[in-house]
Parts: structure tokens; C-alpha cells; sequence
């Protein structure tokens, strides 16, 4: 194999049951697509696997799992510096990837194979976090509040499949506590009581829920939502999220901007790609045309 073939990372425990490495080889096979496939053994290794193809000269790398697999190899090519950018694919498995529904690649790894094939990339913002976890990129959409604490329960639920999130949602919403925020977004703010924010990049989040309709991967801004609805008006504006019709609603405030940063008055949960990360505060900025995804 060449350094200019793909090198693609599973991760196993996406695979719902399944052999996904073998699946994997199998759909790149049938499309005739060169690479060298490896299973990563966790978090860890995944920057290991990715820090050793890039001293090979690799440029071309495939994520193969969820959001979360998405963002370890993307915070792992983004660690390095890099004349051009690097090129991901992604082959979504298990639970599914929101990040590519923007691009229209299917949910699973036998279709979405084919778009590895060709030339045609898509150059796209990524962001990064400074937190107490210390640094850490994201490529769809990170949260803090009521959104951060349902992602790290839905981990927990991956039996539900694309029900997780919601079923998160609801768990968590009686007892997560409102609290005074501070957001600032650029060159505006918000401040006030809220019970969760969004810092969008991406589009869709919690199983193709269009949280952030108005954001592009282009626009070197983070598409940013404060959310002060109250818990009674939760079933509403879920509805209309799930549609991406919420934007207009009186509790929603929406900034833009390339930078960004949360204080709280009670720390809050924060999560990145569905993973979690740690407490407010947070602050962070948009990196212009980090990386090319393959489409």
C-alpha cells in the first residue's frame, strides 16, 4: 500500500454486534477502494495509530464508527501541522454519524463506502475547546447544560439506537438545574438565566435532529444558541428542533462569531461530538478550512 491510499481506523465497538473491521474490508473491497484498514483499541490509540501514518507520510484518513470516532482522529490530525490540510473520509456505523448528514453520506458502512472513490473533497471549518480538560477540536457541534449532561447519558443507552438522545433528554430534563450564564460570541453577548448552549459548526445533532439549520462548515463562525426556554416549554421547541423550525422562538438567541466562550454561575456540563469533556467555563475559536472531508 501507498502513502496516498487511504488509511482507514474502526472502531470496533461501533459495530452493534457486528464484525465491523470485516464489514469494513468487505465494502472497501467491492468499491475497489486501496487502503490499509486498522482496529484501533481505544481513545488512546487512536491518536498512536494516526501519529505513526502521518510520520509514514499519510494524508488520507477514514474514520469508521460514530461522531465520537469522528472526533478522536480528527483531534488526533489536527494535533500536527500541516502544509495542506488533511483529508478524512467517513464511513458512519453503530449509532450512526450526525456530521455527515449535511453531505447526504448514508448511515452505514457498505453505501457510504462508494463516496470514498473520486477526487471530490469539501474543505471545512473545525473548532477547538479550552477547558479544564486542557485543548480539545470538534467538528459538528459542542454543548454546554441540559444538551451536554443528555449526550453523556445517551452513551449509556446505545441499545436505543437512534432513540438515545431523546430518551437522554427527557431522563435528565426534570432535575438539571437552570442558572445564571454569560456567553459571548464574537462581538455579542448574552447574559442571563438559560439552561443550555450550542456552539454549533455543524448542522444536526442527536440523531438528525436540525439543531443549527443556519450553520455552514465554510463560514469560519460558530453558530451559537442560547437556550432560556423554560421545562414546560421543552416538548415544543423539541418538536420544532427536530425540524429545525426553532430559530424563531422567543427563547432561543442565536450569535455568531469566530470566537467564543461560557462562564456559569454553577458549573455545567460540556461535551464535544457527544463526548463528554468536563465544566464550564469554556472558550473557544473556529479554525478556517482545517480539513477536507471526503464527499
Amino acid at each position: 500500500m501507498g502513502s496516498s491510499d487511504w488509511y482507514v481506523i474502526v472502531n470496533p465497538t461501533a459495530g452493534r454486534g457486528t464484525d465491523l473491521l470485516a464489514r469494513t474490508e468487505r465494502a472497501l473491497a467491492k468499491h475497489s477502494v486501496a487502503a490499509s484498514v486498522v482496529s484501533s483499541a481505544g481513545a488512546a490509540d487512536v491518536a498512536r495509530l494516526v501519529d505513526a501514518a502521518v510520520a509514514a507520510g499519510r494524508t488520507r484518513f477514514v474514520a469508521v464508527g460514530g461522531d465520537g470516532t469522528v472526533n478522536l482522529v480528527a483531534n488526533a490530525l489536527l494535533a500536527h501541522e500541516w502544509a495542506e490540510p488533511p483529508t478524512l473520509g467517513i464511513l458512519p456505523a453503530g449509532t450512526g454519524c450526525d456530521f455527515v448528514r449535511v453531505f447526504g453520506i448514508p448511515q452505514d458502512v457498505e453505501h457510504a463506502a462508494r463516496h470514498l472513490t473520486g477526487d471530490e473533497t469539501y474543505r471545512s471549518d473545525a473548532a477547538v475547546l479550552d477547558g479544564e480538560w486542557g485543548r480539545r477540536h470538534f467538528m459538528n457541534i459542542a454543548q454546554a447544560g441540559i444538551g451536554a449532561a443528555s449526550a453523556t447519558t445517551a452513551d449509556k443507552l446505545a441499545r436505543l439506537g437512534g432513540l438515545r438522545y431523546q430518551t437522554a433528554f427527557w431522563v435528565n430534563l426534570p432535575g438539571f438545574p437552570r442558572t445564571e450564564v454569560t456567553v459571548r460570541v464574537g462581538k455579542r453577548s448574552y447574559q442571563g438565566d438559560a439552561i443550555s448552549v450550542i456552539f454549533a459548526n455543524g448542522q444536526f445533532f442527536g440523531n438528525g435532529m436540525n439543531v443549527a439549520p443556519k450553520a455552514t462548515l465554510v463560514s469560519g463562525q460558530i453558530d451559537a444558541q442560547v437556550i432560556t426556554a423554560r421545562k414546560r416549554q421543552a416538548p415544543l421547541l423539541m418538536r420544532k428542533a427536530a425540524r429545525g423550525l426553532h430559530l424563531g422562538h422567543k427563547e432561543v438567541h442565536r450569535l455568531r462569531g469566530p470566537d467564543f466562550e461560557i462562564e456559569t454561575k454553577d458549573p455545567w456540563p460540556v461535551e464535544a461530538d457527544g463526548e463528554y469533556l468536563g465544566r464550564t467555563p469554556v472558550r473557544g475559536h473556529v479554525l478556517p478550512g482545517a480539513i477536507d472531508i471526503k464527499i
